[in-house]
């Protein structure tokens, strides 16, 4: 039985060649899967398509897939709880997501102890992660108050507990958005329409030092 098999491919900039990313997915799967046929599923993040509908596309239907192939984590991933979170969400599927540049597979049908190993892991490095920003988030918000700085509201992705910042369970997502923002790959109406705010809102986000340094954007 011929493997169901997906290809995706992203770009970011306009100097980047999404044609030969495109090239290398269908040579790896011929070559790995013969006489495959893969579908194309594609993200061309330069202003016109922010919104990475094509891997929008991909997880509406990844369960009609076998296998879906990437070139690498960063084409589909930001952090290693992204990337945990991607994992799970595969598993549920029963699809498996390989990666052409990194020697790394997320299978859910394998009994091989790799594989179940990098689920485990992606679990422990996320907890990690997030510990880890929750210290920088608290170690800015300090070092913010101890210069003077004062919110009247809470900034996005915060809430206030007795006069403290306290991040949001949507704090992950905030910061993925502001970062796409950032670096041109989401316009700020399609960033204000994500999170249910307004544009200015966004805009304080992006250009004040100090509310950067809560996003990590610097």
């Amino acid at each position: 039985m011929t493997e169901r098999i997906a290809i995706y491919a992203r770009i970011s900039t306009e100097q980047q060649d999404i044609e030969k990313q495109i090239d290398q997915l269908v040579d790896y799967t011929n070559r790995h899967y013969p006489e495959s046929n893969p579908a194309l599923f594609k993200d061309e993040s330069t202003g016109t398509d922010t919104e990475r509908s094509g891997y929008k596309r991909l997880m509406d239907s990844v369960e009609e897939f076998d296998v879906v192939v990437v070139r690498s984590v960063s084409r589909v991933s930001r952090s290693i709880r992204d990337l945990s979170r991607i994992a799970d969400e595969f598993e549920d599927a029963g699809t498996k997501l390989e990666f052409k540049n990194e020697p790394i597979e997320i299978d859910p049908s394998s009994d091989d102890p790799y594989s179940k190993a990098m689920f485990q892991l992606l679990g422990v490095f996320a907890e990690l992660e997030a510990e880890m920003t929750r210290h920088r988030i608290k170690d800015s918000i300090q070092t913010l108050q101890e210069n003077g700085f004062k919110w009247g509201r809470a900034p996005l992705g915060f809430e206030k507990n007795d006069g403290e910042l306290i991040p949001t369970s949507d704090f992950d997502n905030v910061c993925t958005v502001l970062e796409m923002v950032d670096e041109d790959e989401m316009s700020q109406r399609k960033a204000s329409q994500r999170l249910e705010t307004s544009r200015t809102t966004i805009r304080r986000a992006l250009e004040d030092d100090d509310r950067r340094q809560l996003y990590n954007l610097d």
